[in-house]
This record gives structure tokens, sequence and C-alpha cells, in this order.
């Protein structure tokens, strides 16, 4: 199935570097965002290797079993970070978030550790494919408080899982019938963090209104129209966005 893709990184209006790094293979159809984690020393080291070795591992060792393969090559990265944080230590303690997408025939393939998130925009509407690894997330699973309030928790950036930080490092895979027309999304916390869900679609559905017909301009306007609005919130991080249509 042909997959039209897009995607930008911007070090946002605060940080003095950017710690996101992005692939996108559209010959392969592997796309990836990852976000160092923010504070640590190497964060921009941490989310560059993430998207080196995770698709080196992934296109060379892809096998019958398609979700251990995603996630044996996100645990790939982790052990390269961890090695190299061994070797320097200034760089102790650096991570990186992961969320990839992976399409294979009809079949997408995504895998997931951290809060950088990975959506589906489906007839319209918008869908969360990936899960958050973080410190917020727990609390709403234990029902403290909705997804409106988690927004205010001043330790929403705090995350439970992450990629270099551990010796093991558990990677949530999931799997998605891919339809034509279906458009998908994976970002940094640059980006959820700073425009909420429904501002998301309304640029989304603004521009790919017919996502049978989009152009690759239509698919790039709306990738930096989503970078924008997250700078015109405040940028606070740096942000990341990479998009597909599957054709």
């Amino acid at each position: 199935m042909p997959i039209l893709s897009s995607g930008k990184t911007n070090i946002g209006c605060v940080r003095k570097t950017n710690q996101d790094s992005i692939y996108l293979n559209p010959q392969k159809n592997l796309f990836i965002v990852a976000d160092g984690m923010g504070g640590h020393n190497g964060g921009d080291i941490a989310s560059a290797m993430s998207v080196k070795f995770t698709p080196e591992f992934l296109l060379s060792h892809f096998s019958n079993d398609p979700i251990e393969s995603t996630s044996k090559a996100i645990q790939y990265a982790n052990k390269a970070i961890l090695k190299r944080a061994m070797q320097d230590e200034s760089l102790k303690g650096m991570g990186t978030t992961v969320v990839l997408f992976y399409f294979r025939g009809n079949s997408l393939y995504i895998g997931n550790v951290g809060d950088s998130r990975a959506y589906l925009i489906s007839h319209h509407k918008l869908f969360q494919l990936s899960r958050d690894h973080s410190l917020v997330h727990e609390k709403l699973n234990m029902g403290i408080y909705n997804r409106d309030e988690a927004h205010l928790d001043k330790m929403k950036n705090i995350l439970v899982r992450t990629v270099g930080y551990e010796d093991d490092v558990e990677v949530d895979v999931f799997t998605y019938k891919v339809k034509r027309n279906d458009v998908f999304l994976l970002c940094s916390d640059g980006l959820h963090g700073e425009v909420n869900d429904e501002d998301i679609l309304a640029i989304i559905n603004k521009n790919i209104s017919n996502p049978e017909s989009s152009t690759q301009h239509d698919l790039d306007a709306t990738v930096d129209q989503l970078v924008q609005l997250a700078l015109n919130n405040g940028g606070k991080d740096n942000v990341s966005v990479v998009m597909a249509i599957a054709m």
C-alpha cells in the first residue's frame, strides 16, 4: 500500500538545544520520533542513537514474528545507548522516548516507549494508538483525575519507562490493519503537551479533508501548521511531527 509521508522537528521557543530526533524512510515505510530526556546529559545523543540503531536492527532482522522484531529493535537501541553512557561518565543517565510506525503491506506495527505518541485519524476522528509511559498516565489509570486535569500536573513530564536508562526496557507493540485514506501521526510531547487533541484534529481535517486526493504539499502544510501552533502556544519544548497517509 503506497504511503505518503512528511516530517519536521523544531527546537521550540525556550530550549537551547533540540533533543528530538526524527527518522523517515519512505522506501521501507518506517518512521520514528524520539525525544531525548530533558534535563539529562546527552538527551540529544540518546535520541539520535535511537533513530540510528532501531531501524538498523528492524530492517535487517524482521522475522515471521513482527511484534517480537519491533520490540527487539528498540531493545537493541536501548543496549547501544546504555553502552555509550557507560563509556562516558558525562552521558550517564541519558535516555529517550521512542515511538515508531512500520508499515508492512496492510499491517501497521506501532512500537512505543515513553510519552511520544502515535495517533490515527480516520473518518475525521482522532484516536491515540500508543499508551503514555508517564506518571500522569499512571494517575489517570488510578482515576485520580481526568485527561483535561492531567495537563495541570506539575509532574506531567516524569516518565516511568524510557529507552537507554535501564538494562531492560519493556516495549509496547500494537498492531493495526491499515485501510486506504487512514492518516497517521507521530509526535513528541512538544506537540501534544502544547496543543490539545481537538486542535490537532482541526488542523488535520482542514488540510486533509479528503485523504485520497491529498498531495505532498497538503501533508507538508499540515506538519508545518501543527509545529507552528505548538510554537504559538508557548513552544516550551522541542516539537517533532511525522505524518503519513495510506493512499
